[in-house]
């Protein structure tokens, strides 16, 4: 699952800000936990079939710009209003014609965590297009402290990494996996087809 190596590493080194994890919550993972298989088989053709003009619509409205990190494409469907409060969130009206087809593999992604009560801070599609890839960065804001960043991969290839710190991984399709974003991270995809993930922020309530 992971290649260490120092070769492969310096392929996107950039400059990099410190690693936080010290400053994040401790109940964040360290570097990557896999969360375990979920269903995507509802999903995955409903996902594929969105057709590229709605991406790129969705794209531009989108409120993660960070073009410096990447070409990367995001529908939103809930999104954090204030980077510093991972509790103060607004929901976009596409989310209610997804919503029952994303709850289940939500509520499977995230049941590791036995939390009694818990809600989402942000959840997004994100392509990262073939011949693509995120610059190694962390993600600075103080609501980053508190969340779980889960990815669920919808369509991926061999040919797509995933970084964080010096180790390499690859995600599988129709599994959930937990990045400690408050650690340095980044990923190519050098395949031929896109890499699609559902990304959702989770966090425990009070």
């Amino acid at each position: 699952m992971l290649d260490t190596s120092t070769e492969q590493q310096t392929k996107f080194q950039t400059i990099l800000p410190k690693d936080q994890t010290d400053q994040a919550s401790p109940k964040k993972a360290k570097a990557v936990r896999e969360l375990g298989k979920v269903d995507i088989s509802g999903i995955k053709q409903d996902i594929l079939a969105l057709p590229q003009d709605l991406w790129e619509v969705k794209n531009t409205a989108k409120p993660n710009k960070f073009k410096e990190l990447g070409r990367t494409e995001h529908i939103v469907f809930k999104f954090v209003k204030d980077y510093d409060n991972h509790s103060n969130t607004i929901t976009y009206p596409i989310w209610e014609e997804w919503r029952s087809k994303l709850e289940p593999i939500m509520v499977a992604a995230t049941k590791p965590y036995g939390y009694q009560k818990s809600d989402f801070s942000r959840i997004m599609l994100a392509k990262l297009p073939s011949g693509s890839k995120i610059s190694m960065h962390i993600d600075p804001y103080q609501s980053s402290n508190y969340t779980h960043k889960i990815h669920v991969p919808i369509q991926t290839n061999p040919d797509v990494e995933f970084w964080v710190g010096r180790k390499r991984y690859h995600f599988e399709e129709g599994f959930a996996y937990e990045v400690n974003n408050k650690a340095l991270h980044g990923g190519i995809n050098r395949g031929n087809c896109d890499r699609i993930n559902l990304i959702i922020e989770y966090y425990e309530l009070n």
